[in-house]
């Protein structure tokens, strides 16, 4: 399974109500550490199948779901587990830092 486009409408059914961890990355198209990010990100998604699900938040297309989360500086990871944060990295991170995380 590859990465889920997260939402305002299906955020609660994928992260919240999860029973594996969730690793949320909110992103954004014109943000370059986003795209440094990005690839590590989906190679976390294949790696961990069925163990963590990954999704990715557009921060333009889901402000309100940034600002419900805070997120003032992108990327931002968040690792969400039993429905609440378990842990975030704001800016670039190598992929031993995000699976840290978990």
């Amino acid at each position: 399974m590859a990465e889920i486009t997260l939402t305002n409408d299906n955020f609660q059914a994928e992260v919240l109500e999860s029973d594996i961890p969730v690793l949320v990355d909110f992103w954004a198209t014109w943000c370059g550490p986003c795209k440094m990010v990005g690839p590590i990100v989906a190679e976390i998604a294949d790696e961990y199948e069925g163990k963590v699900k990954v999704g990715k938040v557009n921060v333009d297309e889901e402000q309100l779901l940034a600002m419900q989360y805070q997120v003032t500086a992108i990327p931002t990871l968040f690792v969400f587990k039993n429905g609440q944060v378990d842990g975030k990295i704001v800016g670039f991170a190598s992929k031993e830092e995000i699976v840290k995380l978990f």
